[in-house]
């Protein structure tokens, strides 16, 4: 007979407790505990193959220089932009957890992965829609199934021929099950759809529940680590934006990506938040069409508004979103305040840093905009944390300001110190070879940026670049070559 326990679970960060409490001790949330019953057998075995060596191996402490490692290459889909968030490919035995709002896009992302990868067999696990649903998604995505018969895989549909690889459909909840059904279908890449909607025998709770989540999550991540198969899961996300379940989840995973944008626009963002194979900031951009998602190669040219006139308040700044640059329109809008409190708004960057810019202007360049109401936006509904927006949110707010226009073909890029200066940026050799490439005139950088290059011709020539290269050292001096 099993031991049968009950314990308390907290839904925000996934603290076990003995009692309830009504105060979370880890994360200081109230009334976020939920009486769960855990049922553990400690005779169960997971279902899927693995040698009983594996499972009775005794490890023993292995000198660093002693380890062989070979590096494998790593698996790469026919998406660029999938590919480049995930640091180069996909890795063999990787578990990446994908997040995002309802109808942002997830499962549309996975089923097209699922649907085009080459030469390989994908198990595409759904516990929320039907095989007529997934069929029906299937051929909105401009692929047509085939009506070939699946080989012995009961519950399962015919695989959709999406390319040279076949795509196989699960619908099914139960971990036990699934294993079965991957130990006689042994596929190349497995995705979950989604992680909330499994549920294993081993534990007495609900599906969604903090302890469900965290079992069937472990139960996947051994599998994927003993298989060597990269399994891919599609997590909700709670009101607040983090992923739902506990925070044990995301620390689980190898890799965390967040799928971001607005409903009521086209474009679709795919963060890293996590990647323990490559880098966290990388950033691919998607165009959420009829036929799917299409993946949008030159970001800079969708982020740029194609104006007929000079106005006020916008400016051009080059930022980088891990070793992509792009450059990105910045807007700025200074009125006078009707109510007696200022308001300051920003999309897209934070609200902090913008008061910070503004105290510089007023502090350092005698602009009076204390009593003004300030609006900051970054178009393409895109968030950016580089701080070498900075000058180019500073002269839109001028701009505005003063109720002059930036000049045409006009970008920036450099940090502002509280002192006024403009600080050095780092890589600004590519920022200045995307704006030349863009057909760009002229671009501010900082001139502090320059003794390394001085020390060093090759590593930063500037007589390369035909673009003209405004090297300036404090705010006041680029406020006089902008507006005399």
């Amino acid at each position: 007979m099993a031991k049968t326990k009950i314990a308390y679970f907290c839904q925000s960060c996934g603290f076990e407790s003995a009692k309830w409490l009504g105060k979370c001790p880890s994360c200081q949330q109230w009334n976020t505990f939920v009486e769960e019953v855990i049922e553990k057998d400690p005779k169960s075995i997971p279902t899927w193959k693995v040698s009983s060596t594996t499972q009775q191996r005794a490890n023993k402490p292995v000198e660093v220089a002693e380890i062989t490692f070979n590096e494998e290459d790593r698996i790469l889909t026919p998406d660029k932009e999938f590919n480049r968030v995930l640091g180069g490919g996909i890795v063999a035995g990787s578990l990446v957890l994908i997040g995002g709002e309802p109808g942002i896009g997830k499962s549309t992302l996975m089923l097209q992965l699922a649907l085009n990868m080459p030469n390989l067999k994908v198990l595409y696990i759904s516990g929320e829609e039907s095989e007529k649903q997934i069929k029906m998604r299937a051929e909105r995505l401009t692929i047509q199934p085939s009506q070939e018969e699946p080989t012995g895989l009961s519950g399962a549909i015919p695989p959709l021929s999406g390319g040279r690889g076949a795509c196989f459909i699960l619908t099914e909840t139960s971990t036990q099950n699934i294993f079965k059904q991957i130990e006689e279908l042994e596929p190349d890449l497995v995705v979950v759809d989604s992680i909330q909607t499994l549920h294993s025998s081993h534990i007495e709770s609900t599906p969604g529940s903090v302890s469900q989540v965290r079992e069937c999550t472990a139960e996947l991540l051994r599998f994927a680590k003993e298989s060597a198969t990269p399994v891919f899961l599609i997590g909700h996300i709670t009101k607040d934006g983090a992923i739902a379940g506990p925070k044990i989840l995301e620390h689980m995973v190898d890799t965390v990506l967040q799928f971001e944008g607005d409903r009521h626009h086209v474009y679709r963002i795919l963060r890293t938040v996590k990647n323990r194979f490559g880098s966290a900031s990388e950033l691919g951009i998607y165009e959420m069409l009829g036929e799917g998602l299409r993946e949008v190669s030159n970001p800079s040219e969708i982020l740029l508004s194609q104006r007929d006139e000079p106005l006020s308040g916008i400016t051009i700044s080059a930022t980088l979103e891990g070793m992509r640059p792009m450059l990105i329109e910045t807007q700025a809008l200074v009125s006078t305040s009707v109510y007696g409190t200022p308001q300051r708004n920003a999309n897209g960057f934070d609200t902090k840093r913008m008061g910070m810019l503004l105290a510089v202007l007023e502090k350092r360049c005698g602009f009076n905009l204390g009593a003004k109401d300030v609006f900051l936006n970054i178009t393409g509904g895109i968030r950016v944390e580089d701080p070498a927006i900075d000058l180019g949110l500073a002269a839109a707010i001028i701009s505005s300001h003063q109720d002059i226009p930036i000049p045409f073909k006009t970008c920036f890029a450099g940090e502002i110190g509280l002192s006024g200066e403009i600080r050095a940026v780092n890589r600004v050799e590519q920022r200045i070879a995307e704006a030349q490439k863009l057909g760009f005139e002229q671009i501010y950088i900082s001139k502090y940026n320059m003794p390394s290059a001085a020390q060093d011709k090759k590593r930063m020539d500037l007589s390369r670049y035909t673009i003209d290269i405004k090297m300036v050292a404090n705010i006041e001096e680029v406020f006089g070559l902008l507006f005399g």
